[in-house]
């Protein structure tokens, strides 16, 4: 029962972070796809280029161009307005002079649908009111009636009372139940009227499965596609689920790119769903991307839905964009305090290392005439010599550190230099993610201390250029300090090199060399247990190790 339990609550954990990854390889995905957006209409514009060359032929004759035509008015339909527009026009003037009045009854149709899809309603009632239902068969009955029930579907949706749009509704369900009896029941057409009437009555259980079954007989990169996946998304949406939208809009959206439809609405709801949801960069980029793709398009309608919408996100992401300019405005100004307190530090360390010059320049005359002393005053000189010599031993590491810290100090302004030139570069390019990134990395602090312990043990071997050789001389032969070959000082080496230079404290060494005071701890009783003479006078046996003098 209890395993039933845990593999219960770890479905629960378990369920939103696939759902969260799954949304993220979504986005990622669209993301990589409207990046080669201008790949997938260079296939749209071959096409086109190649169904011209065919129409310019010679010897094309009226029927053979109109059949062309439609094939381009297909290619246009979504894509550019305007060039649709010019072969319906083209084609409707081919019709009459063929005498065909089917043809231009079609064609008209097609100038109707685009008409309404362009918001420009009026024109396209006066086209369907035009013709004469009677001279239509069976195939420009479909359409025709389609024509109608798209056109009072727009005029429903933008109507601002519901008096007219119940009005106008009434002409939908009238125009839909002239055309069922038409079509044929495994058709897409009656099964997009089935699945509406399932969503509109709220029947979301048997309105999926016809979507569902839509579905199943299309694949993503083409239009179809891309309008059985949106209408998806307005299931989830009477849900509420956000999360499953979003999914079926990003679907629809990145067919709509693959298949180069400029006349789109799924990245404009997604770019809304994503400024609700707090992510104001993608909002920003989706929004963009479809601007630019209703300019392509020139349609009103779709400039008119969009520009409701632009200015919203845009001031998110410029608000956005200036808070995040605010905060790197503060980490330069951080930074150049920094740099600033360092410079003052090399400053005083400078001044320290000349008084301490002199001071040894005058022990030196100091020496030199308490030398000249007689000889009554031997044994004391002899003592003041030692003395002495540990002053110059201890005066030889000071000198050799002081200047090891000077270089350190020096490359590390070089450094923070380099980085303040990055940050500018990257907040100049707004690369504001990539340098957030970058800032939480630990592979700087890393190789910082890579770099510290190099110079420490450069600088150490340096002064004390025997001190492996002599502290191995202290252990046991089967348990001296064998290092590898790269190494020049391993963790146990530095631990009892601090220890010569006078750093007996534990805490302090963990400190500097950025372990535990355990581990240090245990790392000191390890080695002294080594020991070849008394472990207890180990670590007084390493402060006897010289230093090389000058």
């Amino acid at each position: 029962m209890k395993i039933f339990l845990y593999l219960y609550l770890l479905f629960i954990v378990l369920t939103p972070l696939e759902a969260i990854n799954e949304m993220d390889s979504l986005l990622t995905h669209l993301e990589a796809t409207m990046a080669q957006r201008d790949q997938f209409d260079q296939k749209k514009e071959n096409r086109i280029s190649q169904l011209k060359e065919l129409a310019h032929k010679n010897n094309n004759n009226l029927e053979q161009i109109f059949f062309i035509n439609n094939q381009l008015i297909e290619e246009y339909l979504t894509y550019t307005l305007d060039s649709a527009l010019h072969f319906i026009n083209e084609n409707i003037n081919i019709s009459k002079k063929l005498n065909n009045i089917r043809l231009t009854h079609q064609n008209n149709i097609k100038l109707a649908n685009i008409m309404a899809s362009s918001g420009r309603l009026f024109e396209a009632f006066e086209i369907l009111n035009s013709i004469n239902k009677k001279e239509l068969n069976d195939p420009l009955l479909i359409d025709y009636y389609k024509a109608f029930i798209k056109t009072y579907n727009e005029l429903s949706f933008y109507a601002p009372l519901s008096s007219n749009y119940h009005k106008y509704y009434s002409k939908v369900e009238a125009y839909t139940d002239s055309l069922i009896p038409y079509l044929n029941q495994n058709s897409d057409d009656y099964l997009s009227i089935l699945e509406k009437k399932y969503r509109d009555d709220r029947n979301l259980l048997e309105c999926k499965k016809i979507n569902t079954q839509r579905l199943s007989k299309t694949k993503m990169g083409n239009r179809l596609y891309s309008q059985i996946t949106f209408e998806r998304s307005l299931l989830y949406q009477l849900e509420k689920d956000e999360e499953m939208q979003m999914k079926y809009l990003i679907l629809s959206a990145t067919s709509d790119i693959q298949s180069s439809v400029k006349d789109n609405a799924s990245l404009t709801v997604l770019a809304l769903l994503l400024h609700k949801k707090g992510d104001i960069d993608r909002s920003h980029e989706f929004i963009k991307f479809s601007f630019d793709d209703a300019s392509f398009f020139n349609s009103e309608l779709r400039f008119k839905v969009i520009s409701e919408i632009l200015p919203v996100i845009t001031e998110a992401y410029e608000h956005k964009t200036e808070k995040q300019q605010r905060k790197l405005q503060t980490s330069l100004m951080a930074i150049s305090a920094l740099l600033l307190l360092l410079l003052i530090a090399i400053f005083f360390i400078h001044r320290q290392l000349a008084t301490l010059r002199l001071t040894q320049k005058e022990l030196k005359n100091i020496n030199s005439k308490l030398n000249k002393l007689n000889l009554n005053l031997a044994e004391s000189n002899k003592k003041l010599n030692q003395a002495n010599d540990q002053l110059s031993e201890s005066n030889h590491v000071k000198e050799n550190y002081i200047g090891n810290f000077l270089s350190i100090c020096s490359n590390y302004i070089d450094k923070m230099d380099q980085m303040n030139k990055k940050v500018s570069k990257k907040i100049t390019s707004r690369k504001i993610e990539e340098l957030l990134a970058e800032t939480k990395s630990n592979k700087l602090i890393d190789k910082e201390v890579k770099e510290f312990y190099k110079n420490f043990d450069d600088a150490f071997l340096h002064i004390f250029p025997n001190f492996v050789n002599e502290l191995n001389a202290l252990l046991r032969t089967e348990e001296q300090i064998i290092l590898k070959s790269e190494e020049r000082l391993n963790t146990e080496l530095r631990i009892f090199a601090l220890i010569r230079l006078g750093i007996n404290d534990s805490a302090q060494i963990a400190k500097l060399l950025r372990y535990s005071v355990n581990t240090i701890y245990n790392y000191r009783v390890k080695v002294k247990n080594k020991a070849l003479g008394n472990r207890e006078n180990f670590e007084q046996q390493v402060m006897t190790i010289d230093a090389v003098k000058d």
